[in-house]
């Protein structure tokens, strides 16, 4: 196994079509990924190929977008049929209250789903306020990562007003910090390199030993110099590689990820081994 790819959505239309609607259209346009739309056999044999395995995400922001999901048991049936290839986190929608937190259990519980992802941008939530914190007690307790959306996002992107998308509910300070703060048995992932809040995310990891940074949706070339600075030397052991698929296939990010300036060693830790780490693998 090359690596574990940390950040993977269903590039099939359950994903892109019927619950991303023109957010996603939008989103696909803004990476210029007009050929994304694969079943999901054709998704397995291109991990295959690439000799990694995948961290599916669901995706559950029905109330704030009136689309559907892309349900726990849609991930966790992809999971069954192929768990050579993938590895499942669940979404719930965190406006549905005690709904959500049900949901998370059974997903968790009976699903067999290794995470949880939220997007607060998308779900139009912020992490920090208490109203959710039941959601991140379940985490805890059930002792699986939280996956959160930090910085802007191609959600949205390039089109007037961002179809209403706000992003300030993905600024790292105060939302996962606090979380991070109060929930301290809680492994917080925070997707995707935060701009523009980049030097806020690496703070927030540098001072709490529970929170992690995975490297999706960018191509590595386009990394600051901090992000690999911290990468190399403190956070060598909390850095994931994720690619943000379809939107951004995993061999284009390796291929700029071995010219990025990362050391050999760090290399194989980002790729795989803190990977396997986080998930018990």
């Amino acid at each position: 196994m090359q690596a574990i790819d940390m950040h993977v959505h269903p590039g099939t239309k359950e994903y892109l079509v019927d619950s991303g609607g023109k957010y996603l259209s939008d989103a696909l346009d803004y990476f210029h990924k007009h050929d994304a739309l694969v079943n999901m056999d054709e998704m397995v044999a291109y991990y295959r190929r690439i000799d990694m395995m995948a961290v599916l995400l669901a995706w559950d922001a029905e109330t704030n977008t009136g689309l559907p999901a892309v349900s726990n048991d849609y991930v966790a049936g992809m999971v069954k049929k192929y768990p050579d290839v993938f590895i499942g986190f669940a979404s719930v929608d965190p406006w549905k209250g005690k709904m959500a937190v049900r949901e998370l259990e059974r997903a968790v519980k009976d699903l067999e789903l290794r995470g949880l992802k939220c997007h607060p941008i998308a779900q139009a939530f912020h992490p920090n306020d208490r109203r959710f914190y039941p959601l991140w007690e379940c985490c805890a307790s059930l002792k699986i990562p939280l996956l959160l959306h930090t910085g802007t996002t191609g959600v949205g992107a390039g089109v007037p007003g961002g179809n209403r998308l706000k992003l300030k509910y993905a600024r790292p300070i105060p939302g996962i910090d606090d979380i991070a703060a109060d929930f301290p048995d809680l492994t917080i992932i925070g997707a995707h390199p935060s701009w523009p809040w980049q030097e806020e995310m690496l703070a927030i990891a540098v001072h709490k030993t529970n929170v992690y940074i995975d490297l999706s949706g960018w191509s590595p070339k386009y990394f600051p110099p901090s992000l690999i600075q911290y990468a190399n030397t403190l956070l060598q052991d909390r850095v994931l590689f994720g690619s943000d698929y379809p939107f951004l296939t995993p061999e284009r990010w390796i291929a700029d990820f071995e010219k990025a300036g990362f050391k050999p060693h760090v290399r194989e830790k980002i790729l795989l081994t803190n990977a396997q780490r986080l998930l018990g693998i």
